[in-house]
């Protein structure tokens, strides 16, 4: 076998949960004896299943696997006015959970004009959840600060964007869409869908090198006249699939 077959391998256990998240790899040696290839191979397939963010490999400690089983970052279902902005869809059998990380109010950087978000103070929201404690999504929301402190009608109490890290999360009665609850007039969401580096942010979080492949998403919901009434910046490892479902 070569090193891309030997990393193959690897990667269907990681996916279907037979190497799980911190699960301690073979030693290069052992898996090459194993195998019948030299170290040399092994340690090349290693280096390729590190380079997609699912093992870390740390001298003297050995290779160690930082992803979890696949699963789906489910875009939402498509119907006109709305796209739903990314949740996630652990697999069967698997324990799924979440949690705000980070919540600040600063000046929307300059960066953030492309966006349609200009010369205001910005909420920044970050949660980040896990599948059988494994990381698997780093999201940020972005809201100026304007529509941020909106209470629900009859709402008493913190606005729920500017609840706390720790807070119990706020959510609207059933069958009612976040921005409606808020007040909030989302005509559509524009999603752009790449493969890019992962920043320092997410990286951290979802435990693997600063700059390894990732898919990031950025969805803009946008009010009838084109502003932008909040930005989504999901961050998940290569690793994992995007669904969406479209309607009509």
């Amino acid at each position: 076998m070569n090193a891309t077959a030997i990393a193959a391998e690897i990667r269907d256990g990681i996916s279907t949960g037979r190497y799980r998240h911190g699960t301690r790899l073979p030693a290069v040696r052992a898996l090459a004896e194993e195998h019948g290839v030299s170290q040399q191979t092994i340690a090349a397939a290693y280096a390729q299943l590190a380079a997609l963010g699912l093992v870390r490999t740390e001298p003297g400690s050995g290779t160690v696997v930082t992803a979890g089983r696949t699963a789906e970052a489910h875009l939402g279902s498509f119907g006109p006015p709305d796209l739903s902005i990314p949740i996630w869809k652990a697999p069967s059998n698997s324990e799924a959970r979440e949690a705000t990380t980070l919540v600040r109010q600063l000046p929307a950087p300059p960066d953030m004009a492309t966006w349609g978000i200009a010369d205001t103070d910005i909420v920044e929201r970050t949660r980040v959840r896990w599948v059988d404690d494994a990381p698997v999504q780093h999201k940020i929301t972005i809201v100026p600060y304007e529509l941020a402190s909106r209470r629900p009608e009859g709402y008493e109490g913190v606005p729920p964007l500017l609840a706390p890290v720790g807070a119990a999360r706020m959510a609207p009665p059933a069958g009612v869409r976040f921005a409606d609850w808020l007040g909030w007039n989302v005509e559509r969401t524009d999603t752009e869908i790449s493969a890019e580096a992962m920043d320092q942010a997410a990286a951290a979080a979802l435990g693997v090198a600063e700059g390894t492949p990732a898919f990031r998403i950025v969805s803009i919901a946008r009010d009838p006249q084109g502003g932008t009434v909040f930005v989504t910046v999901t961050t998940t490892a290569l690793h994992h699939k995007l669904t969406l479902s479209i309607a009509g």
